[in-house]
């Protein structure tokens, strides 16, 4: 699949850095891994709508 766009070497670095420590995990250890990193990706959507909806001032500054 051809992206759109290029990592950089750093981004290259971590990626395989990141490679690396998978291939060296259990099975069980990469299913918790992965739960936990869906965990956060869920939690960053929340939290990028919650500043789009600031921004775009559909939501009040501040949580009651």
């Amino acid at each position: 699949m051809h992206e759109p766009f290029q990592f950089s070497l750093e981004q290259q670095f971590s990626l395989r850095s990141f490679e690396t420590q998978v291939k060296h995990m259990s099975r069980e250890q990469a299913q918790d891994f992965l739960v936990k990193l869906y965990e956060q990706m869920m939690m960053r959507e929340i939290m990028y709508q919650y500043f789009l909806k600031q921004e775009w001032g559909i939501q009040p500054k501040s949580q009651p």
